[in-house]
């Protein structure tokens, strides 16, 4: 049972079963009149579904 569990995710994580999903990563830094601002985002993509995760910081 363990074994078949394990086979699964590696097929799975290799893209066997379809597209394996690809790391995504960005980031600006922004100086205007209200102060400086920085954004990131991260996040995962297999080009039909995307999943992220973003973060801003104002000074």
């Amino acid at each position: 049972m363990r074994f078949a569990v394990l086979a699964l995710i590696v097929l799975a994580g290799c893209g066997a079963d379809g597209a394996p999903f690809r790391p995504t990563q960005s980031g600006s830094i922004s100086v205007g009149t209200n102060g400086v601002s920085a954004r990131t985002n991260v996040g995962v993509t297999n080009g039909t579904v995307s999943l992220g995760l973003g973060q801003s910081i104002s000074r």
